[in-house]
């Protein structure tokens, strides 16, 4: 098992869940943040950690899409492991639908 994070996360990016990480697993696009699938150890400690549950272990049928969008991106974006603030727009994004079509963007964060 391992955990991967969903579009909820587009246009939020809020990091608590790199912080909490034992094994820095997580990357930073432009707007989300995605699982290094072969990286994670199924601790489970970011799931609670990310305040609009955006995480989800891959047993979650919900997670089924989002598996290999973690693994291509945690390949191409940079490593993130300190907590920054979220997004500007994160609270009034929280509950949109559809944020993948919307709004992902492939283009790389900063990174630590």
């Amino acid at each position: 098992m391992t955990f991967v994070v969903t579009d909820i996360c587009i246009r939020c990016k809020y990091t608590d869940c790199v912080e909490v990480c034992p094994v820095d697993c997580f990357y930073e696009g432009e707007n989300m943040l995605v699982i290094n699938p072969d990286e994670c150890i199924d601790c489970g400690v970011c799931e609670p950690e990310c305040p609009i549950e955006a995480i989800l272990p891959d047993s979650d049928p919900k997670a089924d899409k989002w598996l290999e969008l973690n693994r291509d991106y945690s390949e191409k974006w940079p490593n993130i492991t300190v907590k920054r603030p979220a997004m500007p727009e994160a609270e009034e994004m929280k509950n949109e639908q559809g944020k993948l079509e919307k709004y992902f963007s492939d283009k790389p964060g900063e990174g630590d």
